[in-house]
């Protein structure tokens, strides 16, 4: 009872919240009881005591503990086929030539960053 006034969630009577007020018996309104009353909502006294009853908490029943519902195994992943000589080698040239490729870039970049030759004494 928002108000603790008889009136009910949005004023529509007695007994038709949660189930936590005067009207279920407890000795406060419905916003001072702690929890969800008697009735738990949606997540009643069976889930909340479930941990209790089976000795495994969510995530351990949800993992597949003895007792949880089993998961399946992954299915099987076929092996790549084998490579032959040739698409190895083009593979690895492909690789030489990106590597040559950054390391250019390194280079220039370096040259880049060097510092400029201090000027000398006229002569």
């Amino acid at each position: 009872m928002p108000g603790g006034d008889g009136t009910g969630p949005m004023g529509m009577g007695p007994r038709t919240g949660r189930g936590a007020g005067f009207c279920a018996g407890y000795a406060g309104p419905g916003y001072a009881t702690a929890g969800w009353g008697r009735g738990g909502g949606r997540r009643g006294w069976r889930h909340r005591h479930l941990y209790h009853a089976t000795g495994l908490t969510g995530w351990q029943r949800a993992a597949g503990w003895p007792g949880a519902m089993p998961i399946p195994p992954p299915a099987p992943v076929p092996p790549a086929p084998a490579w032959t000589a040739e698409q190895e080698r083009e593979a690895l040239q492909r690789q030489a030539a990106w590597l040559e490729q950054q390391l250019n870039t390194l280079r220039q970049r370096l040259e880049e960053l060097r510092p400029a030759p201090k000027p000398g004494p006229a002569e």
